[in-house]
């Protein structure tokens, strides 16, 4: 019993305590560092000292901590062990003092010092001792309380992960894609979508690359969009252009491991497209732009959330959240999104949205049905991002016309093209009381308002095709409903759509560009004059009773002119064709026709037809019945109501069984016995789960449910069992936002319980919680305050410490039995369940005065079920919907400190639905009173076995259990036994548990159980099984099996076992032969058994489990066996039949008794009451115990175990079935004749006259022509084929398969690849070397060298050539070059390339032709060939660089080398000390002209050193060193220094920026005011000149010199006087600089005149 173990059997101190928490086991050891005291002897005190411990003694010890004097170490007498743990403490041997004071010289001071002396030890000892228990009481306590802090902390941390440890991949394991994600070809400017599933423990964390650089959703929101939801994870691409043509890989990781997955996206363009999405430089971030969020940990809080909202058609309203984000950043903006129902909302005329700053909106500003939905908001950063979600109703307006229908919704265009649109849209949930007798749609051409009825009839179908359309014009639609009593509002209106067909709007998007390299879809130019010929592929598809579209392809050889249809219809069985659009042709390759006769057969046929004339009809359809083929689809059933919140109801139900292309489901409720229904949903959903919000609180409510496809809109489900409205217990599902459960609850092995919560999202409770709360709300307030008034009577148990032990008197109150079951449903269906419930409570009341003093599990045995059947599938006698019946057997399987694993036994009634999941409670008693009980799990476990967590050491517990189906959560189990929590430390293991009894049969049955949890010391090694009969005393107990078995299930023989039960009787009463046989006999026909387990370890073997329930040993009559069959194609499979099926009841096949869960190798097959394994390719990977059995019976189970003798002989029996085999002498082989001719041959053994072979190629039929050559000659068993030559179309799989009779066998050869490459090569030599030679070849084919000036010379030599040869260059097809009339024989052709690049690349060839021939050679120089030419160039530029030289610059040192040739594609790397250089904004590298640098900024010495630079040149490089230290290193930065020093210099010495005029002319009188910029650091002095002579400033001429940066000249009123050179002189101690200006003064000619 080898293996890892699970987690929660590893809580032992004889284990590692690694599973404890980190922070738990840095608190334990802080504490004890810190400790007041050291245990341990004296050298383990000095072993302290040495490592570097504080010892400190019992008393003293601030002072010793606190004092600088040494102090001698005082002794300590406590013992501890290793892991410094008290475990006593040690008695010290009292001695005289060997220190002596001074000032003691007579003999009654020595006397009083040893008295005093001795006294102090006395005490120290005492005191001590003393201490320490109080201190080892009071350090336990403080463990124990710092453990319980520490375990709330992991709770409130670990929550999430509780719940995925209660899910079944509980046990770590290494991501695993469940569906990859699939590759895509997509248009432009369309959306695609890759998703995938993954699973895996811990959750992986799933990233998105594109061409391995992740995908930054954040950074690129209105590119990409994320979504992972319930291990589902997608990657959608928006309006895709051409650079999202790449490889995309998806990673999941986790702890365990990674794993990727690949797909591509091919982007195509169709011809004529502009090419508007050119790779153009992105916008970064400019200084103005949002905060750098790196670094910085944003937490999001939505609050003042928006709730549930409803609404009327054409209303406005408002959803708005207040968003709190810290810290808060100035000029930070998150990404805020709105989605309905997952699926992202962009501004438009219907949506507007608004971000403040704090609070998100948005306004819908005229609602209609396709609003309604769940809305979310999801508010982005950098650290994350946070959603909140409601949901939003909307309600039909009021109608024009009383009791009329609502409006219909989702109108959508389909399959739009010249002649026709298909408009469909979906059934209003509102008829107005009466069916809808139909619908009208109509149209508006875009820019008008005028809207026209497109049908005269109304039509049923939600679909219909819109005929009478103007080509190339645009149209909007909307719908109306119609019945008895008027018409609905129109629909929304539909997106703009144009009647074209999609090959015209594409090639209506402009030109493209032809350098690109995009994928380029053209058509064929049509030749003049040609009548076009028959249409392909006629198909029917779209059939309904008011019409039916066709659809074909174009003819491949169209006429110059526009090709258009003629459609002919044939009523089935008559040979007279009638044309249906005799006016007008149609245009599209598509057409719907009306007007035919329902019930009535038609074929169709197509014609086209041009200027040239009309072409011969396609070939007629099938016959095809007019009338709708898709039928409205099935009742839903099953409608199931459950209490959420004070005015909501989670409804649930059954699908509809009958439905395809589903729309989705309406949901109506109406108050008990009004009669009057009100939908609650006016969009179709999708699921079979609903909340109802907007009911009234106390009223009673019935709900149905009906499904609605295309067809029309179902019958209404049956009505389900009425609700209250009223919270339920734990507050019901918030706003809509529904949890996807199994139907399992949570369907996981031990789960652990340690609740936890986290994240900032509510916290959504299931149904079936709810309801478990109630009842246990009910159960406590019955039970009331103390022991006396609990329902649930019970004595004073007996103790167990390790395993429930047999109950005392016990009994079950049948009326909190009928009550519980009733309130765990609902209080409106309480009274039909109670009903239903009366025999059986009946009945327990009847039993319970019986089964006072009983055992607990005696007790349930009393339940009308079959004790041999498996617990699993046990049915009841009377099938109930009702909640199960209360588990019992409640045992412990493991205890630690601080927690138990419990397990218990299946309810004997179950109700008449499965058990979906269980509910442990626990309390704590205390002198015999018991406590309050507790929940243990919030949600349900489906495994009967449970740890019970956060317990508290040496407390006694009392549990109890209660199951739960689909009607609600029964009635809790009797308490168990009171239990100790106390660790276990025995050396054998626990108990097994969930022990099972299957394939009972009159001599043998199969007994499976479960390991123990507890497994000791050591691994468990095997198992023993016991056996007695029911009624025998426990002495009777004997052992079926001598030697321990490893596995956990076994098959018992019961004769041999009847042997052993027997043995003790039959030796005791020496009975004779006769009577001893007669006694095995009649136990083997009907003995009635039990059975328990011990499991075994290296210690010894462990207790024993619970018994089985008692089992008769009788073969049920109409019990079958599996059977192994093998039908005429050889196929090998197990059947097994059940005539005791019932409709619930599944197959379930295992092998080696578990569950078969990897179908990769089997496939099952149920039908009916039979079901089949089939082995897919059987061997040796099968060989097992194949066993199935069937739900819902009496334990309908079989097994059959397939040896590996038995799979041979199966395998040879499959082969028998088949054709036997043609024996071959040879294989098919290939050879290569004269000419290059091709011949495939082998030879058969034998065959007779009738023999024949089929020649395949590629899976297609070869037949006798001009390429193929077949012969088969009978007589010697040759068969052959040969071809004149190979082509590129003749790669692939060539198989002769012959036949004779019912014997076969085929030979494959496979040509593909280099090998198909090498024979079509040696081919075309053969056939073609000959014609070489008689015109102009090639002697050396076409290649290339490199010039020491870089420059790529293409060269090749040629011969027999003569004049009116010629000689043609082509690159990628395009000619380049053409050499004609070479006057030589023989020569050399070139071709020089200067300075080549990138776009040099590409195919080049040379043709050479004349009229005895030609000949070509070529020469790749992509990919691999063009990089091997660059590295040959790269090596040239390598060789012609310089060694490499310092220099300085005004920002530090630069190394640098010229080369002769630079190249734009020439890669170097950098070295500084033999490693590569990170380049910063301190050290940068670059190119000038042909000069490539490193530049040091600001050095250091941290930078001297060996500095090289590397050329790759695809061959190991060259490399370029120079020593940057010593000298070099001082005179470069020296020279550094100065040049910075100059630099600094310049850039501060003082300056005149600017501002003054060279001329200033200016009137007497006026005011002049001139400034000027100044610059310079420090400040520069300021001096003004006048004619080269200073000013002052005064009142006429005022000077001034503000802020260090401006100085202003300013005369108050100028004068002639003031006429002259001006001069302003700035100085500081880096230098001087003055700026001139003249200022003319004149005199105006008023003035002169006044002067004169």
């Amino acid at each position: 019993m080898s293996g890892s173990l699970p987690f929660y059997q590893k809580h032992h101190r004889h284990y590692d305590r690694d599973y404890r928490s980190k922070e738990t086991v840095s608190k334990l050891s802080q504490y004890q560092a810190s400790s007041r005291y050291t245990a341990g002897s004296s050298t383990s005190a000095a072993t302290s000292r040495s490592s570097g411990l504080n010892v400190s003694t019992h008393y003293g010890l601030e002072a010793s901590r606190l004092s600088p004097i040494l102090k001698r170490a005082k002794p300590t007498y406590l013992a501890v062990d290793k892991d410094h743990q008290i475990i006593g403490y040690v008695v010290p041997i009292f001695r005289g003092s060997q220190e002596f004071g001074t000032g003691f010289s007579s003999r009654e001071e020595a006397r009083v010092r040893d008295s005093s002396e001795y006294m102090a030890r006395r005490d120290l000892f005492t005191s001590g001792m003393e201490m320490e228990r109080s201190e080892q009481t009071s350090r336990r306590e403080a463990i124990r309380e710092t453990a319980e802090r520490i375990s709330l902390n992991k709770r409130i941390h670990e929550h999430g992960v509780h719940f995925k440890r209660m899910n079944e991949d509980s046990l770590m394991h290494t991501p695993e894609f469940v569906i990859k994600p699939r590759s895509h070809t997509v248009w432009e400017k369309q959306c695609v979508r890759l998703h995938c599933t993954v699973r895996g423990w811990p959750d992986p964390r799933v990233v998105w690359y594109k061409n391995n650089v992740a995908i930054d959703p954040v950074g690129h929101g209105d590119k990409y969009k994320l979504e992972s939801k319930y291990n589902m994870h997608s990657l959608e691409i928006n309006r895709c252009d051409f650079d999202d043509t790449a490889q995309y890989r998806v990673s999941a990781m986790n702890s365990k491991g990674e794993l990727s997955s690949f797909a591509s996206v091919v982007v195509k363009r169709f011809k004529g497209d502009m090419d508007e999405s050119l790779p153009s430089p992105r916008r970064g971030s400019t200084e103005d732009g949002p905060v750098c969020e790196y670094g910085v940990n944003f937490k999001t809080h939505i609050v003042d959330k928006f709730g549930v909202t409803f609404g009327r058609e054409g209303e406005t309203i408002s959803l708005g959240c207040t968003v709190i984000i810290s810290p808060a950043l100035h000029r930070y903006q998150p990404e805020i999104q709105w989605y309905r129902d997952d699926v992202l909302l962009s501004p438009s005329k219907w949506y507007n949205m608004h971000w403040s700053g704090d609070h998100a909106t948005m306004t819908l500003t005229h609602l209609n049905k396709e609003d309604e939905g769940l809305y979310t908001l999801r508010v982005t950063t950098k650290s994350g991002y946070e959603t909140y979600s409601a949901y939003v109703f909307v309600r039909d307006s009021e109608a024009e016309v009383e009791r009329a229908p609502g409006a219909p919704l989702d109108v959508r265009c389909l399959d739009a093209n010249k002649d026709y649109i298909i408009v469909t849209w979906k059934q209003p949930a509102v008829d107005g009381g009466d069916s809808i007798l139909g619908y009208f749609v109509d149209r508006c051409e875009v820019g008008t308002t005028h809207w026209v009825q497109c049908n005269d009839t109304p039509v049923k179908f939600a679909r219909f095709p819109v005929t009478g359309l103007v080509e190339g014009r645009s149209y909007m639609f909307r719908v109306r409903a119609v019945n008895q009593n008027g018409m609905s509002h129109p629909s929304r209106v539909s997106e703009p759509v144009a009647a074209m067909d999609p090959s015209d709007r594409a090639r209506i998007r402009g030109a493209s560009a032809p350098w690109t390299g995009q994928i380029i879809v053209t058509e064929e130019e049509p030749a003049e004059g040609i009548v076009p010929g028959r249409p392909l592929e006629l198909q029917v598809t779209e059939a309904t009773k008011n019409y039916v579209v066709l659809s074909w392809k174009p003819p491949g050889d169209k006429g110059l002119e526009g090709v258009m249809y003629y459609v002919e219809k044939c009523v089935a069985g008559s040979d007279t064709w009638q044309r249906v659009n005799t006016e007008i042709p149609v245009k599209s390759p598509r057409f719907a026709l009306f007007d035919l006769a329902e019930g009535n057969s038609y074929s169709f046929r197509v014609r086209c037809c041009n200027a040239a004339g009309v072409g011969e009809p396609s070939d007629p359809t099938e016959a095809s019945t007019v009338g709708d083929k898709l039928d409205i689809p099935s009742a839903p059933s099953k409608v199931v109501p459950i209490r959420n919140t004070d005015t909501s109801v989670v409804v649930s139900w059954q699908a509809s069984s009958e439905a395809k292309e589903l729309v989705g489901y309406y949901i109506e409720a109406s108050v008990l016995d009004s009669n009057e229904w009100e939908p609650c949903n006016n969009k179709p959903v999708n699921v079979t789960r609903f909340i109802c919000h907007g009911l009234t609180t106390g009223e009673k409510y019935v709900f149905r449910v009906r499904a609605v496809n295309a067809a029309g809109l179902s019958q209404f489900s049956p009505e389900s069992e009425p609700v209250e409205v009223k919270a339920a217990i734990g507050g019901g599902i918030p706003h809509g936002v529904l949890p996807e459960m199994g139907p399992g609850g949570n369907a996981g092995q031990l789960t652990e319980h340690r609740p936890r919560w986290t994240g900032t999202h509510e916290n959504v409770q299931s149904p079936l919680y709810t309801k478990r709360n109630k009842a246990q709300a009910d159960t406590k307030a019955r039970q009331g305050a103390g022991p006396d008034s609990s329902a649930l009577t019970q004595p004073d148990p007996v103790e167990n410490k390790h395993k429930g032990g047999k109950k005392g008197s016990v009994s079950w109150a049948p009326d909190l039995a009928k009550d519980l079951v009733s309130e765990s449903v609902s209080d409106s269906v309480s009274d039909s369940l109670t009903a239903q419930l009366e025999p059986v409570t009946a009945e327990v009341q009847d039993q319970a005065v019986k089964t006072v003093n009983e055992p607990e599990a005696k007790q349930a045995r009393k339940f009308p079920v079959d004790a041999s059947a498996n617990l699993e599938t046990a049915r009841p006698r009377r099938e109930l919907e009702a909640s199960p019946a209360p588990p019992y057997g409640i045992t412990v399987l493991e205890c630690v400190f601080d927690s138990m694993v419990l397990s218990w036994k299946q309810p004997t009634f179950i109700g008449g639905a499965d058990i979906t999941g269980y509910f442990v409670d626990y309390r704590e008693v205390i002198d015999g009173v018991t406590g309050k009980w507790h929940e243990a799990n919030i949600r349900s476990i489906s495994e009967r076995a449970y740890r019970v967590s956060d317990l508290k050491e040496k407390r006694k517990y009392q549990f109890q259990v209660r199951a739960a189906n689909m009607a609600g959560v029964g009635i809790p189990s009797l308490p168990s036994d009171t239990f100790l929590c106390e660790e276990w430390t025995i050396a054998v293991p626990g108990p097994p548990h969930d022990l099972q009894v299957r394939e009972v049969r009159s001599d043998s049955l199969v007994l499976l159980w479960k390991p123990p949890v507890y497994q000791g010391r050591d691994p468990v090694n095997g198992f023993y099984i016991d056996i007695k009969e029911a009624d025998a005393p426990v002495e009777a107990w004997k052992g079926v099996n001598t030697k321990a078995t490893e596995k956990t299930f076994f098959k018992v023989p019961i004769v041999r076992l009847s042997y052993f039960v027997q043995l003790h009787v039959w030796q005791q009463l020496l009975c004779n032969l006769i009577s001893f046989i007669l006694q095995i006999k009649n136990l083997k026909e009907g003995g009635n058994f039990v059975f328990r387990v011990r499991a075994q370890n290296k210690a010894g073997v462990g207790q024993t489990s619970e018994e089985t329930e008692p089992v008769i040993a009788v073969t049920k009559p109409g019990t079958k066996e599996i059977a192994v069959d093998v039908d005429d194609d050889g196929i090998i499979s197990l059947n097994f039949e059940c005539c005791d099926t019932t409709p619930d009841s599944k197959f379930v096949w295992s092998k080696d008794y578990e569950e078969i869960a990897d179908t990769s190798r089997l496939t099952i097959e149920t039908k009916g009451n039979k079901s089949k394994t089939i082995f897919n390719t059987p061997a040796e990977e099968d060989i097992g115990i194949y066993s199935c059995i069937v739900t819902h019976t009496d334990g309908a189970s079989s097994s059959y175990t397939l040896s590996e003798e038995e799979l041979k002989r199966l395998l040879e029996v499959s082969h028998d079935h088949k054709f036997p085999v043609i024996p071959l002498k040879s294989e098919l082989a290939v050879e290569l004749l004269e000419k290059g001719k091709v011949r495939f041959w082998l030879q058969a053994d034998k065959m007779s006259a009738n023999g024949k072979v089929d020649y395949i190629f590629n899976d297609n039929l070869i037949s006798q022509g001009d390429k193929y050559k077949l012969n088969f000659d009978k007589n010697t068993g040759v068969i052959e084929m040969i071809m004149d030559s190979l082509t590129p179309a003749d790669e692939g799989t060539f198989t002769f398969k012959l036949q004779d009779g019912k014997a076969t066998n085929q030979s494959s050869l496979v040509l593909i690849g280099d090998v198909f490459k090498e024979l079509q090569k040696e081919s075309e030599f053969q056939m073609k070397e000959w014609v070489r030679k008689q015109g102009p070849h090639f002697i050396e084919y076409l290649g290339y060298e490199v010039t020491p000036e870089c420059c790529v010379v293409l060269k090749c030599k040629v011969g027999n050539m003569k004049k009116d040869t010629s000689a043609l260059w082509y690159k990628d097809g395009h000619e380049i070059k053409a050499d004609e009339n070479l006057g030589f024989t023989e020569g050399v052709l070139k071709l020089e390339i200067a300075q080549i690049s990138k776009k040099d690349s590409g195919v080049y060839e040379v043709v050479l032709k004349d009229d005895r021939g030609k000949d070509t050679s070529t020469l790749n120089l992509t990919d691999k060939g063009f990089k091997d030419l660059m590295n040959e160039v790269f090596s040239f530029i390598a060789n012609s660089s310089t060694p490499l030289k310092i220099t300085s610059t005004e920002n530090g040192i630069r190394l640098y080398t010229f080369v002769s040739y630079y190249n734009d594609l020439l890669q170097v790397t950098w070295h500084y000390k033999d490693s590569a250089i990170s380049f910063s904004d301190r050290i940068k590298s670059g190119v000038v002209g042909e000069q490539l640098w490193l530049q040091i900024s600001e050095p250091s010495e941290k930078d001297m050193g060996k500095y090289a630079i590397e050329f790759n040149d695809g061959k190991g490089g060259l490399r370029r060193t120079v020593e940057l230290s010593g000298q070099a290193f001082d005179d470069a930065f020296a020279e550094f220094q100065r040049l910075k020093a100059a630099a600094i210099a310049e850039r501060s010495r003082a300056r005149v920026a600017g501002g003054l005029p060279d001329v200033v002319t200016i009137q007497e009188g006026k005011a002049l005011n001139l400034t000027c910029n100044i610059s310079g650091d420090p400040v520069p002095e300021v001096t003004w000149l006048k004619n080269d002579r200073e000013i002052t400033s005064d009142e006429h001429c005022i000077l001034k010199f503000e802020s260090g940066k401006f100085a202003s000249f300013t005369i108050t009123g100028v004068n002639i006087s003031d006429s002259g050179k001006y001069s302003i002189l700035v100085k500081n101690k880096y230098g001087t600089e003055s700026g001139d200006f003249t200022v003319s003064v004149f005199i105006s000619e008023e003035a002169a005149s006044k002067k004169k």
